[in-house]
């Protein structure tokens, strides 16, 4: 029997106190946003180092201006062995409404849904306590096992993700030197579908600009001034009209300075995921791509960047009707990025693009809205091949290297202040119910992810 072999085993022989350690942390109510559980939430971050000790890490609650840090690190087999980050947080979301719960959302158990599946029920339990203990109980296997862990392992479990992660950034600058690895593992994504792991290898980026466009001094009587005075409303939505031409792409100056073209062979495996099926458009009452046409769904949402309209005011909004020419209208845009897009010259070339369609008796105002870059790990990088290997080799179907329409600020942030690349890799399931009642982590997500960290870690030391 070889190593890994036997930490596998081994994995398997603790499930059952593997899960009753997983049922403690989710019993502390460690609701970070909730003033009245500020004490819950230490007492989190403090079981979690007492766990982290236990192992060999060495770990310590780490104070901020808001709930505590908790950082533990566990040397490798070697000296030079490869150095990781593992991110995961320990807050959890409020319960409300508690009347939807059919079981006690403190009280974590392991429950019998039918059709074979049993799941962890609490709140917590896959957001994201069970995600960050399966690669905590992967690490005691390893060293139940051979004493050691093969990989030098820094750990950073965060306690304010579910409330805006407001003392993060200060946290990593003042311990940026302490935190820096070669790569960051994190837990807080899912699995493509129950049978198939997924890793996450892109995440868009983002620009938010909202459009302030002023005429007339006051509003104005339509009957009085209709054609004669300029009219905000018409001169936003020309504006907004010509962001896109007829294929669909995005018109700003040097918008697609940046965007690759994904890889044919892995436009071929999203392609093969949705063939032959109509319902993430379907379920939302819609039937048809819109977007860059000749580009499939999951490349539109994970690989194109976008131009959305998100909001659009002006002139009367009330009950009845009212013929007034608006002294203003507003409205409200972002652009999901890819690949290097650079945020503030999109940003720059937008404003351009809008003040060049301003009317000389107007004027146009811009208020800024956030704005971070794309992130994109290699496809043939080799951390995201032999992760792909080692899940594939757990699970019944082949690893799948996807990506996301939004983003995860934390992997942006380890990327700007730390220069480290983000390996995400969870077991979450779409009907977890994350954030709602019922929340769950199905048992074989909690089990098989354990021996899935077990896997990587093994993979990644070689």
């Amino acid at each position: 029997m070889t190593d890994l072999s036997a930490v596998l085993s081994r994995a398997d022989q603790n499930l059952d106190a593997s899960l009753e350690r997983l049922f403690e942390l989710v019993r502390i109510k460690s609701i970070s946003t909730d003033p009245a559980f500020r004490a819950d939430c230490r007492k989190a971050a403090e079981w979690l180092v007492a766990d982290l000790k236990s192992l060999g890490f060495e770990a310590s609650v780490r104070d901020t201006t808001g709930h505590p840090m908790v950082v533990g690190h566990h040397p490798g087999a070697t000296a030079d062995a490869p150095h990781v980050l593992f991110y995961g947080h320990y807050d959890v979301q409020p319960i409300d409404p508690i009347e939807l719960w059919e079981d006690d959302p403190f009280n974590s158990k392991v429950k019998d849904i039918g059709g074979g599946r049993k799941v962890i029920t609490g709140r917590g339990s896959s957001d994201d306590k069970g995600q960050l203990m399966t690669f905590v109980e992967a690490c005691r296997a390893y060293k139940d096992v051979n004493g050691s862990l093969p990989v030098r392992v820094t750990i950073l479990f965060e306690g304010e993700e579910e409330s805006g992660s407001p003392s993060l950034k200060p946290f990593l600058e003042a311990n940026a030197a302490e935190l820096k690895a070669d790569y960051a593992l994190v837990c807080d994504t899912g699995m493509w579908d129950t049978d198939t792991p997924a890793i996450t290898a892109s995440l868009r980026g983002l620009v938010g600009e909202e459009i302030i466009v002023t005429a007339a001094n006051r509003d104005l009587h339509s009957g009085m001034y209709g054609g004669a005075a300029a009219n905000p409303i018409q001169i936003l939505s020309k504006i907004l009209a010509g962001l896109h031409d007829e294929t669909g792409r995005i018109t700003v100056k040097d918008f697609y300075e940046g965007v690759e073209e994904t890889p044919a062979n892995i436009k071929a495996a999203w392609e093969g995921l949705t063939a032959g099926r109509n319902d993430f458009l379907e379920e939302v009452g819609l039937s048809e791509l819109a977007g860059e046409k000749g580009r499939s769904l999951l490349e539109l949402l994970w690989a194109r960047p976008t131009c959305e309209m998100n909001g659009i005011s002006g002139g009367y909004e009330g009950q009845g009707f009212k013929t007034v020419i608006a002294s203003k209208a507003s409205a409200k845009v972002s652009f999901r990025l890819v690949g290097t897009q650079d945020p503030e010259k999109i940003r720059e070339n937008f404003r351009a693009y809008v003040q060049s369609k301003i009317p000389a008796d107007c004027s146009v105002e811009f208020l800024k809205h956030g704005g971070s870059p794309a992130l994109q790990l290699a496809y043939d990088s080799p951390v995201l091949t032999k992760a792909k290997t080692a899940l594939s080799d757990e699970w019944p179907k082949a690893a799948l290297a996807v990506g996301v329409g939004g983003s995860i600020p934390i992997v942006g942030d380890f990327q700007r202040m730390l220069g480290m690349d983000s390996l995400l890799v969870g077991f979450g399931l779409s009907d977890d119910r994350i954030h709602s009642p019922n929340e769950k982590y199905d048992l074989r997500s909690f089990h098989k992810g354990i021996r899935s960290w077990a896997r990587i870690i093994e993979a990644l030391a070689k």
